[in-house]
């Protein structure tokens, strides 16, 4: 799933390409991608509207028009491409809008997870999920102190559970997560309630240099992820365990392991982030 960095590299490509452009015609070949309206009101509201700005509020695309706010979630596995006219008959485009100079947006996404929203500007509210977002990492109001105070609320979870929960902190998911957790030496198992001032300013100083980096790599290219003109992101040369399991430690060169916890899959090394012995 593209996570904060790969939605943030694709929302300033898309504001530099769309931005100031009008849909003229949209077109959606699986109705269940689209939310809310329904399909067919989808396509006849959104042509003669103006992109005036791409946002993004953590894992979700805004693309603010004219009178209308176009929100996009990518899920597991679902692209957009810039002017990309060859793909436009390719297996799994569910959706294509075409601007009113003939450039083109595709939506594609294999698994058919990814979801789209239209609604009035202002009324972000009535999109699922979004409006109880937790705060930004990269805000620069993001501070241990918050950080603590977002985990605290969940003082009994597991921490890396805990980071998942896009209500404590937004954007965050599998990658980050856990490239996070082993920089700041905490086992992803380790219950929030026993973490010190220390763990969360650790803590705090590694997701935003995880994600610093990770946005400043154009993302990672783990599976699926493109950019929106197909070139991939290179912020998996940079893991340190995420998708590393067998091989050394960069640290201690003792073998990544991967477990699973709360039903996700997850990478450490167990002598860098030993698990807290229990008294």
């Amino acid at each position: 799933m593209p996570e904060l960095p790969e939605v943030e590299t694709l929302r300033q490509a898309l504001a530099s390409a769309i931005c100031g452009k009008t849909f003229a015609h949209a077109e959606v070949r699986y109705p269940p991608l689209i939310r809310q309206p329904t399909a067919m009101e989808f396509v006849k509201w959104l042509p003669g509207q103006q992109v005036e700005e791409v946002a993004r509020r953590g894992k979700y695309l805004l693309l603010h028009l004219t009178s209308l706010t176009l929100i996009i979630h990518l899920r597991m596995e679902g692209k957009l491409w810039l002017g990309w006219t060859d793909r436009v008959q390719e297996k799994h485009v569910h959706a294509v809008f075409t601007f009113s100079d003939g450039s083109l947006l595709l939506y594609q996404d294999v698994r058919k997870f990814g979801t789209m929203d239209l609604v009035p500007r202002g009324r972000l509210d009535l999109v699922p999920g979004l409006y109880s977002l937790g705060p930004e990492p990269l805000d620069p109001h993001f501070t241990p102190a918050v950080l603590a105070e977002q985990l605290y609320k969940h003082a009994r979870s597991m921490i890396k559970p805990a980071l998942l929960n896009q209500q404590v902190v937004a954007g965050l998911g599998n990658i980050y997560t856990d490239e996070a957790l082993f920089l700041a030496k905490i086992h992803p198992e380790r219950r929030v309630e026993t973490l010190r001032p220390s763990h969360i300013r650790a803590l705090h100083g590694a997701i935003r240099d995880v994600l610093e980096r990770g946005l400043e790599a154009g993302g990672a290219s783990v599976r699926s992820y493109r950019h929106s003109n197909g070139e991939e992101g290179a912020f998996q040369r940079q893991l340190y365990v995420y998708a590393r399991q067998g091989l050394p430690c960069k640290r201690c060169q003792r073998p990544i392991r991967r477990i699973v916890v709360a039903g996700r899959g997850t990478h450490l090394c167990p002598h860098c982030q030993r698990q807290r012995k229990k008294v």
